[in-house]
């Protein structure tokens, strides 16, 4: 089975984008990190009910505890922080779809309930062999699931001065669609986009319409724009100004790590 170090995502509108899949090592320091949050947690719960019951009766509730905590902790930090645990977000890693849609409830409980199988006989040790001979790094719970786990880059604010600054962004004025553009588009695409523009000189000229034809018919399949606003513009020109949109102002999605 061929190995590769990216996750190859292709989008239903041909766009394609790679993100860095996670080693089998973070994914066990994360993991470590997040088995640390459960068992401080249950030693809390253990001396607070020590004061109140039998040693008999706390040792039982807490073994109960550790199970449900253990379960519960993994689906409400990955749903609530969109695929991150307190051990993923500290590392720089996040589970997502291994085919590029939305994460779904059913696939962070799936993962999840199998890690209990993932962790036999020992620590993660079916889960870390499954990881290391699976050629999208998954373990069973995420074979099942089907979800992945990839590093999370570091982004930064771009140089957007190198996109033809000075004309008027006629999507900005509708503000309320340009912050939905924000929520909608994701950071991987985002970069798709600015990577295009700054790179279009060198792309050939049947290409560069192609692409830009593509980014343009994604980002609209997001966002309705009132046709009057768009029917003037290129498809290079709508990206740009999107990209402009997404990376422009404080708060912008795409910019956050």
């Amino acid at each position: 089975m061929t190995r590769t170090d990216a996750l190859l995502i292709r989008t239903p509108e041909g766009i394609e984008f790679a993100l860095p899949l996670a080693g089998p090592f973070t994914r066990m320091i994360a993991a470590i990190v997040d088995l640390s949050v459960i068992v401080a947690s249950g030693m809390i719960l253990e001396q607070a009910l020590g004061r109140l019951v039998n040693q008999d009766a706390v040792r039982a509730v807490v073994t109960v505890a550790y199970f449900a905590f253990g379960m519960l902790y993994g689906m409400a930090c990955e749903w609530f922080w969109r695929g991150q645990t307190v051990g993923k977000r500290l590392l720089g890693l996040r589970v997502v779809d291994a085919r590029g849609l939305r994460l779904n409830p059913s696939q962070v409980v799936i993962r999840n309930v199998i890690r209990l199988f993932d962790m036999l006989p020992a620590f993660y040790l079916t889960g870390g062999i499954a990881c290391v001979w699976n050629r999208k790094r998954q373990r069973l719970g995420d074979l099942v699931a089907g979800t992945a786990v990839v590093r999370v880059p570091k982004l930064f604010e771009p140089d957007l001065s190198q996109l033809e600054p000075g004309r008027h962004n006629s999507l900005a004025r509708e503000r309320h669609l340009a912050g939905r553009l924000r929520q909608k588009v994701s950071p991987q695409i985002a970069g798709v986009a600015l990577d295009a523009l700054l790179r279009r000189e060198a792309l050939a000229p049947d290409s560069r319409l192609d692409l830009f034809r593509d980014l343009a018919e994604h980002f609209k399949s997001l966002v309705a724009y009132p046709a009057e606003i768009v029917e003037q513009l290129s498809d290079e020109q709508y990206v740009r100004d999107v990209v402009e949109i997404l990376y422009s102002g404080a708060g912008s999605r795409p910019v956050k790590n």
